[in-house]
């Protein structure tokens, strides 16, 4: 098995001796004829942690679980995904956030015909990013704020509804340049 690159995100603004959380996020990509995309949701905004942001489904890899596992069961979770109708096809490199998660995003191919079912505990919503906004190389912009004293940089995705930034923005990135490249090879 090939060696892991080593993690994008935000590991220069972490405290020192964070301890790492391993977690991962399911990266649906919705086949639909008319305007495929993909799958995100808005988190509940009575959650502790990162209220209201847009995010993947996923989360926390338990112990014994591959992050395919883990990815597939937080969807099941949150939005009552069947964990047999996606079909993963990869991983996206990981990404390190400043909170300490290091996600490993799965990608997967979904077939429309799925119902989902936000769960009020943890989702607002569920909704898609199309894929031709995915594929604008000039769609994400970069923003600058101020986070804990230091300056920070961040992606930020164009979206009618909704705020997608962050982690979720950053491996948005990571996939539309996965698909440029895979489109040009």
């Amino acid at each position: 098995m090939a060696a892991m690159p080593p993690p994008t995100g935000d590991d220069a603004l972490l405290p020192p001796g964070t301890i790492i959380k391993p977690a991962a996020v399911l990266v649906a990509m919705v086949l639909r004829d008319e305007e495929p995309g993909v799958l995100l949701t808005q988190r509940a905004a009575h959650l502790k942690s990162h209220p209201g942001q847009v995010s993947f489904p996923g989360g926390r890899i338990e112990p014994g679980e591959s992050p395919e596992q883990a990815a597939l069961r937080e969807a099941f979770e949150e939005v009552a995904l069947d964990p047999s109708l996606p079909r993963v096809i990869g991983r996206l490199p990981r990404h390190l956030t400043g909170t300490g998660y290091e996600i490993t995003p799965i990608i997967a191919a979904l077939r429309p015909g799925f119902t989902l079912l936000p769960s009020p505990d943890e989702v607002e919503s569920a909704f898609e990013l199309p894929l031709s906004t995915l594929l604008d190389p000039a769609a994400p912009r970069r923003e600058r704020a101020e986070w804990k004293g230091r300056m920070r940089e961040y992606w930020v995705w164009p979206h009618g509804e909704h705020f997608i930034w962050g982690a979720t923005a950053t491996i948005l990135v990571n996939l539309a340049t996965a698909l440029r490249a895979q489109g040009s090879a």
